[in-house]
């Protein structure tokens, strides 16, 4: 067995270290042991999806306020509040079916849910009674705190169950989840493509580097007409094109609404990331050694927009619209929602400020505006145009062909 090779990464200890889940280092010590080297990819998902003792697969959700980050649904409930207008919008392009579905992939604890069906109430809308909402978690204690949830806002009969995998009519939602997907990272080292292997050596983890573990790597890389430069390092998620296959064969007519950041494979591999995107999380702040903290931090790393939409392709969905959260939310009409919020008799000067600086967040380009949002559709009339994707920011006067 060689030692770690010069200029890669080694687990360090941090400030921001608060300890690995010691079983979880130890069972994937003994698969290296049994087996040599494991891609980066699999160390990944042991150490976010592993039963019992991964970061997604704790006994209690780690997302969130009180976790390691906060997605935008956790923001404000304005968030949902505006994805309800879009979902009235694509019921209404179904012919107002008897059963609408929300399949939400990556619910955590059912907090959009919550604010969806709470604006389908108060805006007195046809939808309220039409919607299920099918809650799809990788870890199954996530559904009794999403039940508790919902029936303590009084929503409980919308709940379904997503689990007999039937095709549905309505949405299937992804908010902040292909970017958790397990990744391959690669490297150009002497003018070949290298893949960052994970071994264990003197107590700690590390890499070595090794030919590419599937010949997928760089068929992936040529496909998109992708050369890394002489020692860029790279990320490549094989995952994305199963998830999106799953998530479509899913669907009978509807919408595949994506939400999560990333970039077209152009920028993904360009020059400004020659380091590759890879990050963790770890009580609201972040870093870039993913070999501390087992079990215990978030990874994540920048979605290949370009991956998601040939496979989205290849799974027979119709693209309906590519734009950023901001501008998403703007065709909804999140202003307006916002002028209601503040005209409400009951706001205090908390609420209120809450309020505005959640706003702000969902739309900061340098937040979770700049996330990306992309529609694919099944079954929908030719010609349908959704109103999230409609408003532009470099438009004088923003077109809006479907209220």
């Amino acid at each position: 067995m060689r030692p770690f090779e010069a200029g890669l990464r080694r687990a360090t200890a941090t400030a921001l270290d608060v300890g690995s889940e010691p079983e979880l280092v130890g069972r994937i010590r003994a698969e290296i042991a049994d087996g040599g080297p494991i891609t980066f990819a699999r160390f990944m998902e042991r150490a976010l999806y592993e039963p019992e003792l991964g970061y997604y697969r704790a006994s209690s959700a780690r997302p969130g306020r009180s976790g390691d980050f906060l997605t935008a649904p956790e923001t404000h409930p304005i968030f949902g509040g505006a994805l309800a207008r879009q979902l009235v919008q694509l019921w209404e392009v179904l012919a107002r079916p008897a059963e609408f579905v929300l399949r939400e992939h990556g619910a955590g604890g059912g907090t959009l849910a919550v604010a969806i069906v709470d604006r389908l109430r108060r805006d007195g809308s046809g939808l309220f009674d039409a919607l299920r909402y099918e809650p799809v978690e990788i870890e199954p204690r996530r559904r009794p705190e999403i039940a508790a949830r919902l029936s303590e806002a009084g929503f409980l009969g919308v709940l379904g169950d997503a689990r007999g995998e039937r095709r549905v009519i309505g949405c299937v939602l992804a908010n902040e989840v292909l970017d958790a997907l397990p990744v391959h990272w690669v490297e150009q080292r002497d003018g070949r493509l290298r893949e960052v292997m994970v071994d264990w050596r003197d107590d700690a983890f590390g890499e070595v580097l090794a030919p590419p573990s599937s010949a997928a790597l760089p068929d992936r890389l040529a496909a998109e007409g992708i050369v890394l430069a002489e020692g860029q390092r790279a990320e490549i998620s094989l995952a994305i094109d199963g998830w999106i296959e799953a998530a479509a064969a899913s669907l009978e007519r509807g919408l595949l609404l994506i939400v999560d950041y990333g970039h077209p494979a152009a920028d993904l591999y360009g020059p400004r990331r020659a380091a590759g995107t890879l990050l963790a999380y770890v009580n609201h702040r972040v870093h870039d050694d993913p070999y501390v903290n087992v079990g215990r931090q978030d990874l994540t790393a920048h979605v290949d927009l370009t991956a998601v939409e040939r496979a989205a392709a290849r799974a027979g969905l119709e693209p309906l619209g590519s734009t950023t959260q901001a501008e998403f939310l703007a065709g909804l009409g999140i202003d307006q929602l916002l002028a209601e919020a503040q005209r409400d008799p009951a706001a205090t000067i908390e609420s209120s400020l809450a309020l505005r600086a959640g706003v702000m967040r969902l739309l900061d380009p340098a937040a979770t505006g700049g996330f990306r949002v992309l529609g694919f559709g099944r079954g929908l009339p030719a010609g349908t145009t959704l109103r999230g994707f409609e408003w532009r920011l470099d438009r004088v006067r923003p077109e809006r062909r479907c209220d």
